[in-house]
C-alpha cells in the first residue's frame, strides 16, 4: 500500500494536513462515522491545529490485517 500510509511497529500511519481547524474536524467525524459503519476504530492523533494522524492497527490481533488496509483505503476516498 501506498497512497501517503507508512508502516510503523504493526501500524499504518498517514498525516493528512488541512487548511484550517474546522476542516481538519470534518475530516475526523467523517471518519468516525465511517468507523461505527464498519466497527473497526483507528487511533486519531489532531495537531498543529490543522493536521490529523490516523494510525491503523487490528488491536485484537496486535497488527496490520485486511481490515486495516480496507479502512485506509476508505479513509483516502473521504
Amino acid at each position: 500500500m501506498s497512497s501517503g500510509w507508512k508502516k510503523e511497529n504493526n501500524t499504518l500511519t498517514k498525516e493528512f494536513n488541512f487548511g484550517n481547524f474546522l476542516e481538519a474536524i470534518n475530516f475526523v467525524n467523517k471518519i468516525a462515522k465511517l468507523a461505527e459503519t464498519i466497527d473497526h476504530h483507528p487511533d486519531i492523533l489532531i495537531h498543529s491545529y490543522r493536521k490529523v494522524k490516523i494510525t491503523l492497527t487490528t488491536h485484537s490481533e496486535g497488527k496490520i490485517t485486511e481490515k486495516d488496509y480496507k479502512l485506509a483505503e476508505q479513509i483516502n476516498n473521504l
